[in-house]
């Protein structure tokens, strides 16, 4: 079971469990971090589920769709990275990604 450290934004950081195979956006909103709205619901068709990847673990997520490029080239706040929680799925190979969610635009 992998563990997902997330920061919120008032830099607090909280060590979760998750499952394998579930988005990060689901982890996140599962264990009451109601500051990332994820309207979509994990469709990509919105950048309410915005984080920041710790650089450690920026290449072993699975690769931008074009779709995720184009809906955080709207946010204000996008770094080298940022991604949408909705599209990065935990896998065991992913145990303690560490994420910490974007300001709101």
């Amino acid at each position: 079971m992998p563990k997902l450290v997330v920061v919120n934004r008032a830099g607090e950081e909280k060590t979760v469990e998750a499952s394998a195979g579930l988005s990060v956006m689901e982890v996140i909103r599962d264990n009451g971090f109601d500051e990332l709205l994820a309207l979509c619901g994990g469709c990509c068709s919105c950048a309410t589920c915005h984080v920041y990847v710790d650089p450690a673990f920026a290449g072993a997520v699975e690769p931008m769709s074009e779709d995720e490029n184009d809906l955080l080239d709207s946010s204000d706040h996008r770094n080298e990275t940022s991604r949408l929680s909705c599209q990065i799925h935990l896998t065991d190979a992913l145990d303690g990604l560490k994420v910490t969610i974007a300001q709101e635009d």
